[in-house]
């Protein structure tokens, strides 16, 4: 498989990768121009760009590209590791080094008329939707039946990208959450939020809220302590969720949120 199929491949898979690629070379280097390598958060690589010192300066670069967003022209003299080159070759290179990010995840715990209004806005704006409900048919509508808002549309082949029918630890069986994933927690009632949150604050993701008034924040926060909880990490906890707005209908609601999501992952 090519280097740019292996890179689409990770990107669509939902795994960021940065490239580096050779872009200017003079005299004698160990790779020309268009030489590209392929690099993971992990520091694990495929291709290669000359391998040695040079090299390894390059991955370390890529990782924190990875890490910032950020792309990096990179130059090297490869003539005197004495005063630090990373080479000993005799010319000079140039390196591109460019992240690729997959998009943005939004998981939204509770398909109901929230959870499928949150589905449609941040589908609109470009995240990748993951949405899931532990009740069986909720596919079929808000209440696993009548659908009255008509919002039946917002399938796993529209709106969501991926339905998840069951627990929290179904929804996190073979799921990694980073940074970039936020969580929005739309649910019914404090029994299917504390029960989720444990779990869910145990993973990396960059954004954790829960929609509810200032007293169901303070029953499910006051439930999880008693259950031995760290305070702390109920700290990174939203809640109630959302910038206010004076929202009322679920498609306003969906407005709030994203736009504190949105925040969130700017700041």
């Amino acid at each position: 498989m090519s280097l740019l199929s292996q890179l689409a491949d990770a990107v669509d898979g939902g795994v960021a990768v940065a490239s580096a690629t050779v872009v200017d070379t003079s005299r004698s280097v160990p790779r020309r121009a268009g030489a590209k390598m392929l690099v993971f958060r992990d520091g694990a690589i495929s291709g290669t760009v000359g391998g040695g010192e040079m090299e390894a300066r390059v991955v370390a670069e890529a990782v924190a590209a990875l890490a910032d967003g950020r792309c990096r022209l990179l130059s090297y003299r490869l003539v005197d590791p004495v005063r630090g080159d990373p080479g000993v070759c005799g010319g000079d290179v140039q390196i591109l080094v460019e992240p690729h990010m997959p998009k943005p995840t939004v998981i939204v715990m509770g398909y109901g008329h929230v959870g499928r209004a949150v589905a449609q806005l941040a589908h609109w704006l470009g995240f990748r939707v993951v949405a899931s409900d532990d009740r069986a048919g909720i596919e079929d509508g808000p209440t696993g039946g009548e659908d009255p808002e008509g919002l039946t549309d917002e399938s796993p082949s529209g709106s969501v990208d991926e339905l998840v029918i069951g627990s929290v630890a179904d929804l996190l069986a073979g799921r990694t959450l980073d940074a970039d994933a936020s969580v929005v927690l739309v649910t019914r009632n404090v029994d299917v939020d504390a029960a989720a949150l444990p779990a869910l604050l145990a993973t990396g993701a960059g954004y954790v809220g829960v929609m509810g008034s200032e007293r169901r924040w303070a029953t499910t926060r006051a439930r999880l302590e008693a259950d031995g909880v760290d305070p702390a990490a109920l700290d990174r906890v939203h809640a109630p969720i959302g910038i206010e707005v004076g929202a009322e209908t679920p498609e306003e609601i969906a407005l709030s949120i994203m736009a504190e999501v949105i925040a969130h992952r700017r700041t």
